[in-house]
């Protein structure tokens, strides 16, 4: 598992710190293989450009990983970003 500096822990932690970034993540999880954006306009009451805007922050701090298909982009969580995240936090304990 690679090391996550404070930096880049900081990001994380701001994308993570918006309510509706947590719901996208969570959409996504339920979805154990991938979720489209189209589907995220069902279960979250957004307009595109803001779905679009959320999607992009996650997808910067590589907590999510986007794949184009034709015209749609699928989205999966990136559980090993997770993970060193987790390690991270973990290793602030005493």
């Amino acid at each position: 598992m690679a090391l996550m500096d404070a930096k880049r822990a900081e990001k994380i932690s701001k994308a993570l710190s918006d309510p509706t970034r947590l719901k996208i993540l969570n959409e996504i999880k339920k979805k154990a293989e991938c979720l489209y954006c189209v589907d995220l306009y069902d279960n979250i009451n957004l307009a595109q450009p803001s779905i679009s805007h959320h999607l992009k922050q996650l997808t910067e701090t590589s907590l999510i990983n986007s794949e184009k298909e034709g015209r749609n982009i699928k989205y999966t969580l990136n559980n090993d970003v997770i993970d060193e995240y987790i390690h991270f936090l973990q290793g602030l304990k005493k």
